[in-house]
């Protein structure tokens, strides 16, 4: 075992230009982070340090980190999908997404039936416009808002006077036992709880999803088995179906995912702590918010340095993203793209860029290196290249 600790930091959505195979996806000249940059004010002297613009302006200057761009291979530009492949399995067919049509009668028609809820929206829809529109309607009626994005996702909004959270938990399973058939399975159910009055609604952060398991074994489970800690902040228990997890801890928002990574360097354990900062994604990237986008990125920047400065000397440090989501891009959909894979340890000697790696896989087959578990099918190890 080379390092004790492995904190693998996930920027949900940033990522750093289109994959080879982007135009298959409707994505052209897509690139989150250059496009932010590029369109605002701000620097980030630590992710600069770390390498993070050389693999956007194609430089090599000075950095503290190693550094290159992962490549996915799966079918598909989700959280579900980059995060699989992340920790070892490939998705090969793509989770069913009803972004077009709404969800089919016949599942709608089911979970009224199961639930004694009537079901209003179902369509493609922010989560913040859909409240706004149907929130009224729904505190009058005492039904349940449903709607998809782009993302294979079948979310379930509810007010928490009207509907208990308990009971917007349920319904949610009840929703996840539906779609387990083949023509209805979506990756994931999420329930998106909500508080106020109209005009005047926020979500709250009881958001809970409910996902697939994953078709096969991680590097998590392997982890677990031999008694090694895994850590999940932030929603990576909801995405892996809590399979492979020790302890899990929800997050509030970015700001409050990394107060707990801050934590979590305090603590002595022997594992991988993997945390998602998705704020990115759901409030910056969908919305198309450059400027929020940009702010997000300048905040995780700040604390970066006492992230750093707190990593012990046989700790390693790993922040990639899942895929991407350039707010300057048309639609709100996520794009294809690379995600930067940056690696530091305070005793690295001359740090610099490695080979692109092939597959997200490769930072679980590193992982799963390192402590000397079983490795995933997909993916190498580039942990004998950390010098």
């Amino acid at each position: 075992m080379k390092y004790k600790r492995i904190f693998l930091i996930v920027l949900d959505s940033l990522g750093i230009g289109e994959a080879s195979d982007a135009y298959k996806f409707g994505d052209i000249s897509v690139n989150t982070f250059k496009h932010i940059v590029s369109n605002t004010h701000f620097d980030y002297p630590n992710l600069r340090k770390l390498g993070m613009f050389n693999l956007v302006d194609d430089t090599s200057s000075k950095t503290i980190a190693y550094y290159t761009k992962g490549m996915p291979i799966s079918n598909g530009k989700d959280t579900l999908t980059g995060h699989l492949e992340m920790m070892g399995i490939e998705t090969k067919i793509p989770f069913k997404r009803f972004t077009d049509t709404g969800f089919p009668k016949e599942l709608i028609d089911e979970l009224e039936s199961k639930t004694h809820r009537k079901v209003i929206g179902n369509c493609n829809a922010s989560g913040t416009e859909i409240i706004e529109r149907l929130g009224k309607q729904h505190m009058e009626e005492g039904s349940i808002i449903v709607y998809t994005s782009a993302d294979s996702v079948l979310q379930i909004a509810a007010h928490e006077d009207i509907v208990p959270l308990e009971e917007l938990y349920n319904i949610c399973k009840i929703a996840r036992e539906l779609t387990l058939k083949e023509e209805w399975k979506v990756g994931r159910i999420i329930a998106r709880p909500f508080i106020g009055t109209p005009g005047n609604f926020v979500r709250t952060p009881n958001r809970h999803d409910y996902a697939l398991d994953p078709a096969s074994k991680t590097v998590l489970d392997y982890l677990k088995e031999n008694n090694y800690d895994v850590i999940a902040l932030g929603k990576i228990s909801d995405i892996f179906n809590n399979n492979g997890v020790t302890k899990s801890m929800k997050t509030k928002d970015n700001l409050d995912g990394i107060n707990k990574i801050k934590e979590w360097l305090k603590t002595d354990f022997t594992g991988l702590c993997f945390a998602n900062l998705n704020d990115f994604d759901s409030k910056y990237g969908h919305r198309r918010d450059v400027l929020g986008y940009a702010k997000a990125i300048k905040e995780f920047d700040d604390n970066l340095d006492d992230i750093i400065n707190s990593l012990n000397s046989d700790d390693l440090l790993i922040i990639t993203a899942d895929h991407g989501n350039d707010p300057t891009y048309t639609g709100t959909d996520h794009t294809r793209e690379n995600t930067p894979v940056l690696i530091y340890n305070k005793d690295f000697k001359q740090p610099k860029r490695l080979d692109n790696l092939d597959t997200f896989a490769n930072i679980g087959a590193t992982i799963a290196d390192n402590f000397n578990v079983t490795k995933p099918k997909i993916g190498s190890s580039f942990l004998k290249d950390l010098l």
